[in-house]
């Protein structure tokens, strides 16, 4: 069973390589239908992905990191308040299509914000948390974090407080509705 630590860093690992993507396509401008439409179901992807992670960590690992460090309540509210600032420009390209000039904008700001915020959670939270948590506690908090993925909400939602508590009795109901809404767009299925 992976431990909390693998399935974030294959989170992190599949984020990295959705941003490289976007920074080794040419910009939006003047290119074809069919390289829009292929930015766009990156982003689709990007958000989907990315609003997964971020739910389930809120759910589900930083608590954990509030309850076992002693500057844990800090280290999660600034991770926290970054993962809020994401939410926040994954709601907004969400919106767009790849044509607008706003897209490109947006994603230049989401790459910074995400590439910080894993640098803060990798090097900064997890040597902390590796330390004391057992390969049993690891593992669990592991499959908690895959379950989760499961059911966690496909779109993000800046406005809904990141609390655990509010996620995990809000959680599957606005994942049902977002599960509802891609099937009936077509969203993410590239």
């Amino acid at each position: 069973m992976p431990s909390a630590f693998d399935v974030l860093a294959s989170d992190h690992e599949q984020v990295e390589q959705l941003l490289s993507q976007f920074e080794a396509a040419p910009a939006a401008s003047g290119v074809n239908d069919s390289l829009l439409q292929a930015r766009k179901e990156r982003a689709e992807t990007l958000v989907i992905e990315a609003s997964k992670h971020e739910a389930v960590e809120e759910m589900y690992f930083w608590p954990v990191v509030r309850k076992l460090l002693p500057d844990g309540d800090k280290l999660a509210d600034k991770a926290i308040g970054q993962e809020q600032e994401g939410k926040r420009i994954l709601a907004e390209l969400d919106k767009l299509g790849a044509g607008n000039p706003q897209f490109d904008m947006l994603v230049g700001e989401f790459i910074k914000a995400a590439r910080d915020h894993i640098a803060f959670e990798e090097t900064q939270v997890w040597p902390g948390l590796r330390a004391i948590m057992t390969e049993t506690e690891a593992a669990d908090l592991g499959h908690r974090l895959e379950q989760g993925k499961k059911t966690a909400p496909t779109r993000p939602h800046p406005h809904t407080p990141p609390s655990p508590g509010v996620l995990k009795t809000a959680g599957p109901a606005v994942a049902a509705a977002d599960r509802a809404r891609d099937a009936a767009t077509g969203r993410g299925r590239a």
